[in-house]
């Protein structure tokens, strides 16, 4: 569930996310917030990966309900650049402040993933077990699998020389930061690639749902 958020800080907090869904910290601004739970502590500092198994992505307003970023106690604020950001983390839309992106998404998760004979009255809670399996190892590291890049949809990333990209026209990637996209390369599309979009979320997007994509990819 999305908030206003208010609040003024010298130092970045660490609630930036990248694409490897690693917590960064950054003085760039999100276009979306989103949680896994309260991972901080008293101090405003990250203590765990998550606490939750639905991670979701939000408005960053909703409502007119403001708080503060990290209070105590409750569940912590996190940012991201754009949507297609977001998903490659690993999160989905949230069902409360994004009721309509969550249901495109939910359709389009059902139609790509057929293997699992999931409906759209399938909890949803089914979905994120799926996608907590497919973004985190059981060692606690990103999980990454081998896809041709000429097979995967705009919107997916791929890990590139160490460094994450975001796939933006056929065989064309381009540069992950903080603050935009920058640094298009060519990959010729029979390369095998390191995919770090969960593999369900990847059958989301040839299924249909658009994700989001920062304006400086364009």
């Amino acid at each position: 569930m999305s908030q206003i958020i208010h609040t003024i800080k010298i130092h970045p907090l660490q609630n930036r996310v990248d694409p490897f869904g690693q917590l960064i910290r950054t003085s760039a601004r999100g276009a979306w917030m989103g949680n896994r739970g309260m991972i901080h502590n008293e101090h405003q500092q990250i203590i765990r990966a998550f606490r939750l198994k639905a991670w979701i992505t939000c408005l960053l307003v909703f409502k007119s309900r403001y708080r503060e970023v990290m209070t105590p106690n409750l569940y912590t604020e996190l940012f991201f650049l754009d949507e297609a950001t977001a998903f490659s983390a690993g999160h989905r839309p949230c069902a409360e402040c994004r009721r309509a992106d969550f249901n495109r998404f939910k359709a389009a998760w059902v139609q790509g993933n057929p293997l699992y004979k999931y409906h759209l009255k399938t909890p949803i809670g089914e979905v994120d077990e799926i996608l907590h399996r497919e973004r985190i190892n059981p060692n606690g590291t990103k999980s990454i699998y081998r896809e041709m890049l000429g097979d995967l949809p705009e919107g997916s990333f791929i890990k590139y020389n160490g460094k994450p990209y975001l796939i933006s026209h056929p065989n064309c990637v381009i540069g992950w930061t903080p603050f935009g996209y920058t640094d298009f390369i060519k990959i010729p599309y029979t390369d095998e690639v390191d995919v770090l979009t969960p593999k369900s979320i990847v059958n989301s997007f040839r299924a249909g749902y658009l994700p989001q994509i920062h304006e400086s990819a364009r």
